[in-house]
């Protein structure tokens, strides 16, 4: 049924709807990590036959509505985005919290045509739409995490300034699923048209609507307040470049469709797997050189990230990109050329001129990585005198120093830069990380570095930035090793092993004449709120022979629905440019053999080898 602005389901208003309560009972587990609670789709479903929780939706979401109000001065939130990233589930469990939501109070609820909407627009949204109207959102997704049934589901609450909930938020709301008894929903009310025309209202009882919304709008509106789109557009025009963008079949792909062919004018063959599918395609939605394979290839590179000798690169687009589950995190690539995150953020920061956003205000007024982000960015802030924090992982630590002016009244940081090693980056545009926005900020570099070069002269590339760059700031050689679906006792003993036999431990010197120096444990004190956080991660420092320093962080995910992910961190500083062209596995792998042999991951863990090496 399709229906126009003005429109009313008069079903919906009828006395078959009614308000009911929900006898419910706490169930374990339901703590959000990160970014989000995450968990196999079919606890969420209720079918899982391990666990049975018929009313796990329903539970998790009155816990985060109940926390909101209490947040809230005792009022339930007027208007709320309901929004998922199109995996599966994603509108079935659209249509159920839309009730739950209405049977609470909510007044307005905001619903993305098709449901469908990246994080980076629920964000945008909040903060834009009708004047900053919207007090959160309950986005849908498990960001990079594979899709479709036996995979994974997740939810994330956002606030009123578009960025995620802080623990303060998420562990109140675990607490509430400890004691809830009861839940509220509609009973007799039908589902919504959600492919409805944008304006269509639906009133799902006498307190509570749901609006379609444009999914596009505000975030297109905002990104164009952050770049030159006339520049970005004459650019792409220019017959020597080309563009390829990965969506991953995530959420992302409709949006860089909006962008970089309907607002640049770059062809539709500048596009791949950019139509969002449940399953993802049956594909891991991770924008990494192992599960973004197939751009990696065709931008003439090998899976450890160095150029393929074998590949044309005359041939190859100049600049390459994808997206995750949820478009909020990237890939970035040129001809022959992966840029690692961590250099990526750094080189943004170094060329912030570049980019509208932060050269109106005569550059960025704070920058900030995540503790096991490479040290690249710092050397870059500390070059250009730009405040740098080192926080915790996850975006939420990022949100309060976006926040600080306007949240909290003190000092403003914005405009405002930020990212972490596990591909994301973003500003305060959003206060959120995005994907798109990294796109656009290296094709800013781009522009910026080729506006003196004759259209029939060879550009600047990627690759011809990076190594400038490394010849300026010396090169940090990064990569991850990550160790998926590890047995939860198994992980938490080799943590326990670093914390009882290095900190505090006597430096040692192995065979390599690689150095231990010493081990900590990483804790965050909040400049911004005063928040404290504690075992945020293992840092274990190690000297090179030539006195180069080096580091291994070691980190358990919070991101994964099942079992526990041991991620190692590796990072070397490297000032000889003759060094620079390593392939970074290679240069790092000394360094990574004699921190497994050290933390005993073969014995403890039983895996020889990581699942994945990034």
């Amino acid at each position: 049924m399709c229906l126009t602005a003005n429109t009313q389901l008069a079903a919906s208003t009828s006395s078959s709807t009614t308000v009911l309560e929900v006898q419910t009972k706490p169930i374990p587990g339901m703590k959000p990590g990160t970014s989000g609670l995450r968990k196999k789709v079919e606890v969420w479903q209720g079918t899982d036959p391990d666990t049975s929780y018929k009313y796990y939706l329903e539970n998790f979401i009155q816990s985060l509505l109940d926390t909101a109000k209490a947040k809230n001065n005792g009022e339930i939130p007027h208007t709320i985005i309901v929004a998922g990233d199109g995996r599966y589930y994603n509108v079935e469990a659209i249509q159920l919290i839309c009730k739950v939501l209405a049977a609470n109070g909510v007044a307005n609820i905001w619903v993305p045509q098709t449901g469908i909407m990246t994080t980076p627009a629920v964000s945008a949204a909040i903060r834009v739409r009708e004047s900053g109207k919207c007090q959160g959102a309950i986005i849908l997704t498990a960001s990079h995490n594979p899709g479709g049934p036996g995979e994974d589901f997740g939810i994330k609450y956002n606030l009123e300034y578009g960025q995620p909930a802080g623990e303060d938020f998420t562990d109140e709301a675990y607490q509430r699923s400890l004691e809830i008894s009861s839940f509220w929903t509609l009973e007799g009310s039908k589902d919504f048209d959600i492919e409805a025309e944008v304006g269509s209202e639906f009133v799902l009882n006498d307190s509570s609507t749901v609006t379609i919304i444009d999914p596009y709008e505000e975030y297109v509106e905002t990104l164009k307040s952050c770049f030159d789109f006339d520049a970005l557009r004459s650019f792409s025009k220019r017959p020597s470049f080309s563009l390829l963008f990965d969506g991953m079949h995530g959420a992302g792909g409709p949006f860089a469709k909006r962008v970089l062919v309907d607002e640049l004018g770059l062809p539709e063959t500048s596009l791949m797997r950019c139509n969002p599918l449940p399953d993802f395609g049956k594909g891991h939605p991770d924008p990494n050189l192992i599960y973004a394979a197939g751009l990696v290839g065709k931008m003439g590179l090998l899976p450890d990230g160095s150029a393929d000798p074998d590949v044309d690169l005359s041939s190859v687009p100049t600049l390459g990109a994808a997206n995750d589950g949820d478009g909020d995190r990237n890939l970035i690539a040129g001809a022959g050329c992966f840029v690692t995150p961590s250099d990526s953020l750094a080189i943004i920061c170094d060329n912030w001129d570049a980019i509208p956003h932060f050269s109106k205000a005569g550059g960025p007024r704070g920058v900030a990585r995540s503790m096991p982000t490479s040290a690249a960015l710092d050397v870059v802030a500390t070059a250009r005198g730009i405040p740098c924090f080192q926080t915790p992982t996850g975006w939420k630590f990022f949100g309060n120093l976006m926040s600080s002016k306007e949240l909290f009244g003190k000092k403003d940081y914005t405009p405002f830069l930020c990212g972490e090693e596990s591909f994301g980056t973003g500003s305060d545009h959003i206060h959120e990380k995005d994907g798109l926005w990294a796109v656009l900020a290296w094709l800013s570099i781009l522009t910026k570095a080729n506006k003196d070069i004759a259209e029939d002269a060879p550009l600047i590339h990627v690759r011809d930035i990076v190594k400038k760059h490394w010849e300026r700031y010396g090169r940090h050689f990064y990569c991850r090793y990550d160790y998926e679906g590890v047995d939860s006792d198994a992980a938490n003993s080799v943590v326990d092993l670093i914390r009882n036999e290095y900190i505090g431990g006597e430096s040692t010197v192995d065979e390599t004449g690689i150095k231990f120096v010493q081990a900590e444990e990483f804790a965050y004190s909040d400049p911004v709120d005063g928040s404290q956080a504690s075992q945020q991660g293992l840092i274990m420092s190690f000297e090179y022979p030539n006195g180069d320093g080096a580091r291994v962080v070691f980190r358990l995910s919070g991101t994964g629905s099942a079992g526990a992910t041991i991620r190692m961190y590796l990072e070397k500083f490297e000032q000889d440019p003759e060094k620079h062209d390593k392939a970074a596995p290679v240069a790092l792998k000394t360094l990574a053999d004699r921190a497994i042999a050290m933390v005993k991951m073969a014995e403890i863990t039983g895996r020889d080898a990581p699942t994945v090496i990034t």
